[in-house]
């Protein structure tokens, strides 16, 4: 069958789309090459996008059976796929912010998700409660007034922010919702996935709002 036609997961078995999937080959020296943009020439096998299931499949020996061969698979494949997607990630961000797709400060961010502007959010990973309470807060009220369903992520320190968005103290970021921004989703949902995602959601906003409503009733 047509590797194109049979996108199945080494670890699982069970067929996906391409987007849930990350395509490996086999290198001239017999390595073990995760393809993140699936591009690279060679009979493929493919492993469900995350690193628990690399991890599997590094433990079972998985690539010699689908390689139907003895291959070398890399002693920290884990954090080399992680590092590429992120590197994808924060590459796109800096090309959004030179297309203006981005805006920094809790208050920009805040009044982005208000308007419905913004197609998603970015924590950095020193961001306080208190910041990311209130930009959720905001999130939650978008939606309920009938606005998009803005997903937030928190996957960066605040200095890979600053280094991909040309910017000091970068604790809270959007970005726009434009060609360039899906691109950015695109693969911040990748990289969100393949860590153990997925990105909190409006089961969480809700969450955050009850316990905003029994901290009301307390006080």
């Amino acid at each position: 069958m047509d590797e194109m036609n049979d996108r199945t997961c080494i670890v699982t078995r069970r067929t996906a789309e391409p987007d849930e999937l990350i395509r490996f080959v086999v290198g001239p020296d017999s390595t073990v090459v995760p393809d993140i943009k699936r591009t690279l020439p060679g009979r493929g096998c493919w492993v469900t996008a995350n690193r628990l299931h690399i991890e599997k499949a590094v433990a079972r020996n998985l690539f010699d059976r689908a390689f139907k061969a003895k291959v070398s698979v890399p002693a920290d494949l884990g954090n080399l796929i992680d590092g590429l997607l992120a590197k994808s990630v924060l590459g796109m961000l800096g090309l959004a912010r030179k297309a203006g797709a981005v805006i920094l400060g809790a208050t920009k961010v805040e009044a982005a998700v208000r308007d419905g502007s913004a197609l998603l959010v970015l924590h950095a990973l020193e961001a306080s409660d208190d910041g990311v309470r209130k930009i959720a807060q905001a999130r939650r009220a978008t939606v309920h007034l009938g606005g998009p369903s803005i997903l937030a992520y928190k996957l960066f320190s605040e200095a890979e922010l600053g280094l991909a968005l040309g910017g000091t103290n970068v604790i809270h970021a959007a970005v726009l919702a434009d060609d360039v921004g899906s691109a950015v989703e695109k693969r911040m949902v990748a990289l969100d996935r393949y860590r153990g995602g997925p990105p909190d959601d409006l089961a969480r906003l809700a969450a955050i709002a009850d316990e905003d409503e029994a901290a009301e009733d307390v006080e």
